[in-house]
């Protein structure tokens, strides 16, 4: 009995190890540009898809986050670089607009700063 409580328990450390320190694939999306504008949409589930944005330089951009998740952990979306601590209400789309104007590589995290995105601007 207690070899299979220790397995057991040996078994949830490496998954806990591997889900928050684990390589995971990335989805990677680049925004469609129209009329000299450019827009994602990014799906709240569970964290967030895609988790890769990649945006073009000096093209006016707006991300749109929309929570299907009723975690409160995902009821918030912060992208510090930016000064965005955005509300994200449930089953509703939530606009967010992004300063394209410099280059770089940008990261974006819930509230509890458990789930994260990154924002490529080139």
């Amino acid at each position: 009995m207690r070899i299979s409580v220790a397995i057991i328990g040996l078994i949830l450390i490496g998954f806990i190890v591997w889900w928050f320190f684990g390589k995971h694939d990335v989805q990677t999306e680049q925004a469609t540009i129209a009329s000299a504008k450019q827009k994602i949409n990014i799906e709240v589930k569970g964290g967030y898809s895609p988790e890769k944005i990649i945006l073009q330089q000096g093209v006016p951009a707006t991300l749109n986050f929309t929570r299907s998740d009723s975690s409160s952990c995902l009821d918030h979306v912060i992208f510090p670089d930016f000064g965005i601590n955005q509300e994200l209400p449930q089953g509703k789309a939530e606009q967010i607009k992004i300063d394209t104007s410099k280059p770089g590589e940008y990261s974006w995290q819930c509230g509890m700063n458990m789930f994260h995105g990154t924002l490529i601007v080139k």
